[in-house]
């Protein structure tokens, strides 16, 4: 950690340095106020809200080591080598301050300026949210030569903290099992959730360690699963994992790291061959996935500083338009990442950076490190500012095709799409509209459809792969077309010509409904790659599911039943016994109108999946690695998930 940072942090972490600023009595009764919601993603928060307090142990410059324990029964144990909670009286409270940090919402080091100098997390709300949504945690500290422990029983204590021994280590173990009558969907802990959000932290700050052990899984040899993450090169690092199935344009990741007006600044970037923009930005390791000033600086520095070079080169005497901001960044992946002192969020989910002060100093960052490189590299000078040329040249192609495309949106339902079978319903928070693979399908989902507030639009075939065409090719296409005249969005605004405006949506539930196997799932795919592609804020709105038809119908006499897993079908079988019949749908066509209705499109009974971005660096590598030209990672991805798809052989 540099010389900087540690003024900031002497030694001097006590239990006068933890400030308790409120009650938690409504946490177990709200809990989605505190952690987003009580499904997966909430499950997981728990998590990195552990994982925070010793990440910011490691930015204090006090923490190496931090290691991550699923164990059988999913509870997990998180344990790191920082200096320890204080264990001494609290003298406001009249407690330990572990178990004022443990009970006390908003208690911790982190709001005092001299302890740390930025944070994580949700600043001082997370541990003791943890403790109060757990059936039981433990904590143990390793302080000054001794050990003390505390264990709570749905974030109450169940003892006064007391020292069990002496010790010649140092740091926190935190062990705790979320309760199961908060989180009532799911008890079950997602390795490569976890390993995805431990990767991630491992590159945005460099030089810790940290491992990831799956006790629920052993291997060959008597070990368990698991895996360590480390980086040297922070977001360089980073932007090489990001972007491993694209072909880079420039030899190098062009990277700066520094601090500008106060502000830690790091940034790495590259350009590809490709004509996706992927700019991932993050304030104290939280990725704030709908910007803030931090990206509005990195895309002001990047567009002055480059328009500046292209017109000092002459490279643009022959172009008869202007280059827009947009042309800058395509074919580029970059990472912003931030630290501040007291962040302002703002936006729908509060990860938008409010603080006015952090763009200057981004900006600033990302004009210094271009010019630099751009002198230092000619040759891959010119090979951006000719991607920069071409990006052009195709915004404007792709600029008559949206036209197209909001023209046949604007006009009336006469210029919906001839395929489209629309609903009668006409509050589009009532309505939903189906995707369905082929004309066949479609002409069954037609049929069994409740007409009301049922839309069904049949896709021709395979769509477009977005992740290998040209934005004018994409709106060219015809089913692609159909798909946003169906639904009435409307494309581009003037300060942004990707925009997606969904004032006029027609349907708030966007069902993709294709065969349950292999080309069914490929076009799924492709209709995904869309949407995030081209329409993410549809997907983050919550506004795509996925269709889940069932794989067979057991039969035997009258009785019948549906299966939508091997496990359950080979249930219904010996539930039956001998003489059960087994039909396996391989398409939707296979099905007739009611069988449709009552399997997969009757809002009583289907079951429907919601489309979340769970992590949104992930979903960008994992949507690029599938739908790219390289192989090989594309193999291996299936291969390692192939358990969890239905796969005919």
């Amino acid at each position: 950690m540099s010389e900087k940072r540690e003024e900031f942090n002497k030694d001097n972490y006590s239990a006068d340095s933890i400030q308790a600023l409120e009650g938690m009595e409504h946490v177990r009764m709200r809990p989605s106020m505190y952690i987003g919601d009580t499904g997966v993603r909430g499950l997981h928060h728990l998590v990195y809200e552990v994982v925070d307090n010793s990440i910011d142990e490691a930015l204090a410059g006090h923490c190496d080591n931090i290691s991550v324990t699923i164990n059988e029964d999913n509870s997990i144990t998180t344990e790191d080598d920082g200096r320890g909670i204080p264990v001494d009286l609290h003298k406001k409270e009249g407690v330990s301050a572990l178990e004022v940090v443990m009970t006390k919402i908003g208690a911790g080091g982190k709001f005092d300026k001299d302890s740390y100098k930025v944070s994580g997390g949700l600043h001082g709300v997370g541990v003791s949210c943890v403790n109060a949504l757990s059936d039981h945690l433990k904590a143990t500290v390793y302080r000054k030569g001794e050990i003390w422990e505390q264990e709570y029983e749905k974030g109450k204590p169940m003892y006064p903290v007391k020292k069990i021994g002496d010790t010649d280590k140092r740091g926190t173990i935190v062990t705790f099992k979320p309760d199961p009558a908060i989180f009532t969907q799911t008890l079950e802990y997602s390795y490569e959730t976890l390993a995805s959000r431990m990767r991630e932290l491992a590159y945005l700050n460099k030089g810790i360690t940290i491992h990831l052990i799956d006790r629920r899984h052993k291997k060959e040899d008597g070990s368990f699963e698991g895996e360590t993450f480390h980086s040297e090169e922070g977001l360089k690092e980073f932007i090489k994992f990001l972007d491993g199935n694209r072909e880079p344009l420039t030899r190098e990741v062009i990277a700066f790291e520094g601090e500008k007006n106060g502000v830690p600044v790091e940034v790495a970037m590259v350009y590809n061959t490709s004509y996706a923009e992927n700019l991932h930005s993050y304030v104290n390791n939280i990725n704030t996935h709908e910007g803030g000033t931090h990206l509005s600086g990195f895309r002001r520095g990047l567009t002055h500083t480059l328009k500046k070079y292209a017109d000092e080169s002459g490279m643009l005497d022959k172009l008869k338009f202007d280059i827009a901001g947009d042309d800058f960044r395509e074919g580029l992946t970059a990472i912003i990442s931030v630290k501040v002192q007291e962040p302002q969020f703002e936006g729908q989910t509060k990860t938008k950076l409010g603080n006015r002060e952090v763009s200057a100093s981004v900006s600033q960052a990302v004009s210094e490190m271009l010019t630099d490189y751009l002198e230092e590299h000619p040759e891959d000078a010119k090979i951006i500012v000719q991607k920069v040329i071409l990006a052009a040249q195709a915004r404007h192609a792709a600029q008559k095709a949206r036209e197209m495309v909001q023209r046949k949106t604007v006009m009336s339902i006469g210029g919906l799409p001839g395929k489209l079978s629309d609903c009668s319903e006409q509050d589009p928070s009532k309505c939903e509209v189906f995707l369905v693979e082929g004309d066949s399908a479609g002409g069954t989902a037609k049929q069994g459809r409740n007409r009301e507030f049922q839309a069904i639009l049949p896709l021709r075939g395979k769509i477009l792969n977005v992740e290998k065409a040209m934005s004018h090719k994409v709106f060219e296409n015809e089913e692609i077309k159909n798909i946003y005249t169906a639904l009435g969005v409307t494309i581009g605004t003037e300060e942004d010509s990707k925009a997606l405006n969904l004032s006029k949506l027609r349907y708030h539930k966007v069902v993709i409904m294709c065969d349950a196997d292999i080309d069914g799932s490929h076009i799924a795919t492709l209709i995904l790659t869309f949407f995030f592609r081209y329409m993410r804020e549809l997907v983050e709105n919550g506004h795509i599911y996925i269709a889940t038809p069932p794989l067979y119908l057991v039969k035997k006499g009258a009785r019948k039943q549906y299966a939508w897993s091997d496990e359950e079908r080979d249930k219904i079988i010996e539930e039956y016994g001998d003489g059960a019949k087994i039909q396996r749908y391989k398409g939707l066509g296979e099905m007739n109108a009611e069988q449709l209705w009552d399997t997969t499109m009757n809002p009583e009974f289907r079951t429907m999946r919601l489309v979340q971005i769970e992590n949104g660096v992930e979903a960008d590598r994992v949507f690029s690695m599938l739908m790219g030209d390289d192989v090989p990672p594309r193999r291996e991805f299936i291969e390692k998930n192939a358990i969890y798809a239905n796969i005919d052989a």
